[in-house]
């Protein structure tokens, strides 16, 4: 389609619980329509914003650190935790100190939690496991691996169905990460292309203000979301409202201090700069002009 003809922005939609917040007040502030929406895994959408198939999307933290150049974040918006995060885990038959050496399946849904694992387990446990990537199903992953590595819904219903009930251990990457840093971890942020930026700036901007005001009135209403959610899904209300509010929507200092130490640690070894600069959509008022 001819960017010049275009109305309304292509923007990504992961089909994960953990961003139902996010878009749930879009249909109620009546700016859903202003949207071309897609759904996808975080992965696909991270690869469909970089190859400029998507205007606005959440991108997971590694791509979006990878390709930070041609992407700009958007302020307080992202997917995060400040201690436990419920859906993404480590789930094991053996402590996480004998797993030197053992079979670990990595889920293929987001590269930021598979790296974030592999750095806890290799810094904080230093130990090597067999890594192998599969699809995120626990049952098949249990058949040939001692651990697996799992994000999004298939986490949750891993963490608190299958795992108590064949007996195996749950590990939080975000308590995790917490306890070792003392730092919040940011697993996607939403960002737009840079080039769309220059060519639509008050459109980023619009669908900026959208997001923010779609998290803040979902969270209002948090006991809702979590009772329409349950309607479809194998979680009763409680436990959604719970898990809608230990998950950290914000990106603010304290955000961006986990993902500059994230880089730190990670950088050099998955494609990004140990420095990178996280640039973020500017205050003025056409939207142009980068920050840090």
């Amino acid at each position: 389609m001819d960017n010049s003809v275009r109305s309304r922005p292509r923007v990504g939609h992961i089909q994960f619980l953990n961003c139902l917040p996010l878009y749930w007040g879009l249909a109620r502030t009546g700016t859903l329509l202003d949207l071309e929406l897609s759904k996808d895994t975080p992965e696909r959408l991270s690869e469909q914003l970089i190859r400029g198939e998507l205007d606005i999307a959440p991108v997971t933290l590694v791509e979006f650190l990878r390709n930070a150049d041609d992407l700009v974040a958007f302020p307080d918006l992202a997917v995060g935790c400040d201690g436990p995060v419920m859906s993404c885990v480590i789930v094991s038959q053996l402590p996480l100190d004998r797993l030197d050496g053992a079979r670990v399946a990595l889920g293929s849904t987001s590269r930021t939690s598979v790296r974030l694992a592999q750095l806890l387990l290799a810094e904080r446990y230093g130990i090597a496991p067999d890594y192998y990537t599969c699809p995120p199903d626990l049952g098949l992953m249990m058949q040939e691996a001692d651990a697996a590595v799992l994000i999004g819904d298939a986490a949750l219903r891993a963490s608190l169905h299958d795992a108590p009930r064949l007996g195996l251990e749950v590990h939080d990457l975000g308590r995790m990460w917490k306890e070792w840093t003392g730092l919040p971890f940011v697993f996607a942020v939403w960002a737009a292309r840079r080039d769309y930026l220059e060519r639509e700036p008050l459109i980023v901007r619009k669908a900026h203000e959208a997001f923010l005001a779609s998290r803040d009135l979902s969270l209002e209403e948090v006991a809702k979301v979590a009772e329409q959610a349950a309607r479809w899904e194998s979680f009763d209300a409680e436990l959604l409202e719970r898990y809608f509010t230990t998950l950290d929507f914000r990106l603010g200092p304290e955000q961006l201090a986990g993902i500059a130490e994230f880089a730190r640690r990670t950088g050099p070894t998955t494609g990004f700069p140990a420095d990178v600069r996280v640039r973020m959509l500017p205050a003025d008022a056409d939207g142009t002009g980068p920050r840090s």
